[in-house]
């Protein structure tokens, strides 16, 4: 069974970067998910799907990995990419779209 390590991404109501920092690491599902007849429910006869390990650095999960014989991939994170402007640029004149009320 093949584990993933990953530094989760921030969800859409996260303002801030709140448990982004630390490196995870999650088994890739063996086998689909089935739809229980009677009652609908979804459900898995995977349990390694259920373990999440949190780790502080990528290192110590590909460390951890490496000890107990875990086949793994790392992903790394994108990071975002920012655009600094200011308030004040909203106005310039030089502006390509000319500013309107």
């Amino acid at each position: 069974m093949t584990a993933r390590i990953f530094r989760p991404a921030k969800t859409a109501t996260q303002s801030g970067l709140g448990k982004t920092r630390c490196w995870r690491l999650e088994y890739v599902p063996e086998t689909p998910r089935s739809i229980e007849p009677l009652m609908g429910w979804t459900s898995s006869s995977d349990m390694k799907s259920q373990i999440r390990l949190t780790f502080e650095t990528k290192d110590e999960a590909v460390a951890y990995a490496e000890r107990n014989g875990i086949a793994y991939r790392v992903e790394e994170p994108k990071e975002a990419k920012r655009r600094i402007v200011s308030y004040s640029d909203n106005f310039k004149t030089s502006r390509v779209t000319p500013w309107t009320h």
